[in-house]
């Protein structure tokens, strides 16, 4: 009776809170963002489309909760399965694509390709419902080990669903680092086409535009990317999780407020879903937790290697002097210099399309590491420093989850938020 009674509720809570939460992945155009709608009006994702079909989906799932009745084996090396069919689907459309660009789409090879995708394509149907309930479940339980659902299951449950993410399209002003607007586009979209709405809004707006692709979104469920990297996949599932729960609390309430807060929120549902998700793979795939980092690279001789190119840290200087020309009010030398170091990345093998006010302003959010796109962030470093002195994940993420304004976070530390 108590299962029953748990499964029911689930489903109302999930239910009610695709509501909530959608409403705030739907809010009208307003403020910055209205001028960019008459550029983006047909291109722009359909989250109340995509939230009706998960909600169904996910309604479906937990009433046949299929993954209840496979032994508890089995249930890891279905996933597995089910992720290895994504590399393979990957595969597959690659070489797919090679046979029409060598003109050889009509041979009996390329049509047993196309046979066999088809074929993972439905396995891999069959299977994800499954599977997406088998990861709620271990991200659930890896939640209640860390002390953050008091009684029983968490809460909100952990709901996800794998699928094509839309693009991010990022807009900043040109003369400061600042992300005004944010708007989701289908995904899909040609390159050539992302190209020209960066060009056109730019053109008219004076402002500086990207779009960027995205890992995840906290809606209800959350949207995941679809990938074959299941330690990835399940870092985001909690990350994810970590954004809708902070949106019952003040920190989520206000992630619009500032860009401080959006910092705040962004960095604390990294480092929860960095460590939490570690923890996943620690309790289910074993195999797939990550080497400790060994302390000095070394050549074979036993003498230290070579540094090698450190993308974090030649980011963050660069941040660091495109904040230093934007404070001096020159705009066309920290986008010259941006465009200088964009090629320099390129030159290590880092493929950045480009580099710009908008890069920064939308990357710069993401402050769990002490060198980066955040620059010389000190909102960013206050969350790393609680993050360190805390006594665990769970009492972290209540102390951040508590905090409405920056005055919130100068005191957490206890001391002033300035730049060093």
């Amino acid at each position: 009776m108590g299962k029953r009674l748990w499964s029911v509720l689930r489903r109302a809570s999930v239910i009610l809170l695709c509501f909530v939460l959608l409403g705030a992945s739907t809010t009208p155009g307003r403020g910055p963002q209205a001028p960019l709608h008459r550029f983006t009006a047909a291109l722009e994702f359909d989250f109340a489309g995509w939230t009706s079909e998960a909600v169904l989906a996910k309604v479906g799932q937990s009433a046949l909760s299929s993954s209840g009745y496979l032994a508890k084996d089995a249930r890891p090396a279905l996933v597995r399965e089910f992720f290895r069919l994504i590399d393979e689907a990957g595969r597959l459309d690659e070489e797919i694509a090679t046979a029409f660009a060598e003109g050889t789409q009509g041979t009996d090879g390329a049509a047993a390709t196309t046979a066999n995708l088809a074929a993972v394509r439905r396995r891999m149907e069959s299977l994800q419902p499954i599977v997406e309930s088998i990861l709620e479940e271990q991200a659930s339980v890896t939640l209640m080990a860390a002390g953050l659902a008091r009684a029983g299951p968490p809460f909100p449950p952990v709901s996800f669903h794998l699928s094509q993410l839309p693009l991010a399209l990022v807009v900043s002003p040109r003369d400061v680092i600042r992300q005004d607007a944010l708007l989701q586009l289908n995904p899909g979209l040609p390159l050539e086409r992302q190209v020209t709405l960066e060009g056109q809004i730019e053109g008219n707006l004076d402002v500086s535009a990207l779009v960027v692709p995205i890992g995840g979104i906290g809606t209800y469920p959350t949207m995941v990317q679809e990938t074959g990297a299941l330690s990835w996949v399940a870092e985001v599932v909690l990350h994810e999780w970590t954004h809708n729960w902070l949106t019952l609390r003040p920190l989520g309430w206000n992630y619009d407020t500032s860009p401080e807060l959006r910092t705040m929120n962004e960095t604390t549902a990294q480092l929860i879903g960095q460590a939490l998700g570690l923890n996943l793979l620690e309790l289910y795939y074993p195999d797939l937790v990550p080497p400790a980092p060994s302390s000095t690279p070394q050549r074979e001789s036993g003498e230290p290697a070579v540094p090698s190119f450190d993308f974090d840290a030649e980011m963050h200087a660069t941040r660091i002097r495109v904040d230093e020309l934007l404070a001096k009010g020159q705009v066309a030398e920290a986008e010259a210099f941006m465009e200088a170091q964009r090629i320099m990345f390129n030159t290590h093998g880092y493929r950045l399309r480009r580099l710009n006010q908008a890069y920064f302003a939308f990357y710069g959010a993401y402050a769990d590491v002490p060198q980066g796109a955040a620059g010389e962030d000190p909102i960013g470093a206050a969350v790393r420093e609680l993050w360190k002195t805390a006594a665990s994940p769970a009492e972290f993420l209540r102390t951040m989850s508590r905090m409405a304004s920056p005055v919130d976070l100068e005191r957490a530390v206890g001391h002033p938020l300035t730049i060093p």
